[in-house]
């Protein structure tokens, strides 16, 4: 029997959570291949956590009839993406790349409108169901790869960056978003 995917996901994140990690995301890709992704809290995902948990939906799957070729289970890696609100709860404080529906309109935006913004996640208000994120713009990112910190270098920022700009949007606006990686390239942990 085939299964929809909003069918597969509640099977899997009923799984996943009860065997004690968190259920971030999963992706049905081509040639069969089942992909997904785990967290812990604390602590991050172990290659033997990856594990007990492929055994684990492996089981799922043959016991739910669930059809796939290859399953892949893995952590989120460093560039996380955020996909509930609690996600953004837990990631409050942090560097993160919101990408939205549509473009917004903020007073200090070097241009007219953005739909895709960088900043610090200040924060989650609002009621369940109607969630806005609370999220500082900054101009500045931290850069992801080595040719992107040069380009960062050479690029003029706002007239004060020292002041961020504080917007809000409503969680259902969100296209897509993860947290940035905060990388030193010269080897050098901060």
């Amino acid at each position: 029997m085939a299964r929809s995917t909003s069918e597969i996901i509640e099977l899997l994140e009923a799984t996943v959570e009860g065997l004690g990690y968190e259920f971030v995301e999963f992706e049905r890709l081509p040639r069969g291949l089942m992909r997904v992704t785990i967290d812990r809290p604390e602590g991050g995902v172990t290659v033997d956590d990856c594990e007990v948990v492929s055994d684990q939906v492996t089981h799922l799957f043959t016991v739910e009839n669930i059809d796939y070729e290859r399953l892949e289970v893995a952590s989120p890696g460093v560039e996380r993406p955020l996909k509930r609100v609690r996600d953004w709860r837990r990631f409050v404080g942090e560097p993160a790349h919101v990408e939205l529906y549509e473009p917004m309109h903020a007073e200090g935006f070097p241009e007219a409108g953005r739909r895709k913004l960088d900043g610090r996640i200040l924060g989650v208000e609002g009621e369940e169901g109607a969630e806005v994120i609370v999220f500082s713009y900054e101009d500045v990112a931290v850069a992801r790869t080595p040719s992107e910190a040069a380009r960062k270098k050479n690029t003029p920022a706002r007239k004060n960056p020292a002041e961020p700009i504080v917007v809000s949007f409503a969680f259902h606006d969100v296209d897509r978003a993860n947290l940035i990686a905060q990388l030193d390239f010269r080897g050098k942990q901060k």
